[in-house]
């Protein structure tokens, strides 16, 4: 990219992260870290303070990248404790969500539109599914075998009695070590989504409007830009704050540049139900917008998105003037190198936070130049074409955006 002159001097950041009930500083430590290692990658530098005068978590970026000079601050939209609170569900209540959710995805016909949408992703997304009915069955197993030899000692009575306790505390172990596994993470994850049948949570809604209170805060301050950024399932929340920007008309020709990041997206999962009209309405604005410049990032290597999927179009919202989302690879097969690919092979879950990480092989994109750079982000992919293999053909069952 050719030398250009410098746009932003002062930023307001707002991140979404996905589906994750870790607390904030998690993000600001991950930032801190990967923003030293592509810094020395890309000869620039780039320092990292805690911000005590946010309400939200946040900390400031200072940045210098040649002769120019950058503050940003950066501020972690929350709503772990939602997360949370979904995610406490008992052993019986989570196979409840599976069969549920399950039921959701195939009565509305919406599972076979996923999987000739990605197949490779909606192979991880039945894992969870799979994983937690083969560790029913393994206690199945187990309990009747012990049951057998009880009813060989004392007859078929003590059998049966033993094996309810058994299949028990064999589920209660698997959870125990989940963090190997993660069925119970994802299962909560994907029924989440599917609970309110694609529609957001009342809990959900609340937590935007909180949301778009503070972004609409920053695009009347003095900054030049003001980048949202959504991270996996918080990609669909960022585009719903993107539109309640527009149309609450908190953009101005002479105000910040509003700016919509999305990475690793997973909103094809909730778009596709039939009650997300709100999430379908925000993403036919959106498409459309002059306000708003809308970049999505994914990589085929993500097995946890739905990688290089138009949200806009694959839900059937495309329309002849549609300008965004510009949806780009981060093409992980060149981006990082063999020994790095090799050492991340088998993390999934590493992979899918590549998007907020170092690079040792970087393209154009580099999160911490988006974030903390001296461009915004329409003049940095100015001119720049979609991938290639950019997935822009109507696959949702369901495109009413009434409701």
């Amino acid at each position: 990219m050719e030398e250009q002159s410098q746009e932003v001097t002062r930023r307001r950041v707002f991140f979404v992260p996905g589906f994750d009930p870790h607390p904030a500083r998690r993000y600001r430590e991950l930032y801190r870290a990967e923003a030293a290692k592509q810094g020395e990658i890309s000869d620039y530098k780039i320092a990292v303070k805690a911000l005590m005068s946010r309400e939200n978590y946040a900390w400031r970026v200072g940045a210098r990248f040649g002769s120019d000079r950058v503050i940003s601050d950066i501020e972690v939209l929350e709503w772990r404790d939602i997360v949370k609170r979904s995610m406490g569900k008992g052993i019986v209540a989570t196979y409840g969500q599976l069969f549920r959710t399950a039921w959701t995805y195939l009565s509305t016909g919406v599972l076979p539109r996923l999987i000739a949408l990605r197949r490779s992703t909606m192979v991880a997304g039945l894992y969870p599914a799979v994983m937690l009915l083969l560790q029913l069955l393994v206690g199945l197993i187990i309990a009747g075998k012990v049951g057998g030899f009880f009813a060989d000692i004392s007859g078929p009575g003590v059998g049966w009695v033993t094996a309810p306790p058994i299949i028990a505390l064999t589920l209660r172990w698997f959870r125990s070590i989940d963090s190997r596994f993660y069925a119970y993470y994802l299962m909560h994850d994907f029924a989440f989504a599917a609970r309110w049948r694609g529609a957001y949570a009342p809990e959900v809604e609340e937590r935007l409007e909180k949301f778009a209170e503070a972004v609409a805060e920053a695009m009347q301050s003095e900054v030049d830009e003001v980048l949202i950024v959504g991270h996996s399932s918080g990609a669909q929340l960022s585009v719903s704050i993107a539109a309640d920007m527009i149309r609450g008309g908190h953009v101005s020709e002479d105000g910040p540049k509003l700016s919509l990041l999305t990475l690793g997206e997973s909103i094809p999962m909730q778009s596709f139900l039939p009650k997300a009209t709100r999430l379908r309405r925000d993403l036919h604005l959106l498409g459309e917008s002059d306000d708003l410049t809308w970049i999505d990032v994914s990589a085929p290597g993500d097995g946890a998105s739905f990688a290089l999927a138009d949200p806009v179009a694959v839900t059937g919202l495309a329309t002849k003037d549609q300008r965004w989302p510009l949806v780009l690879s981060a093409a992980f097969s060149e981006t990082l190198s063999p020994d790095l690919r090799k050492l991340l092979k088998w993390k999934f879950f590493r992979l899918h936070i590549q998007y907020l990480c170092a690079y040792d092989q970087p393209r154009d994109y580099d999160y911490f130049q988006i974030t903390g750079g001296p461009l915004t982000l329409a003049t940095r992919f100015e001119g720049r074409k979609p991938s290639p293999s950019r997935i822009d053909v109507a696959v949702s069952p369901y495109q009413s955006i009434i409701g």
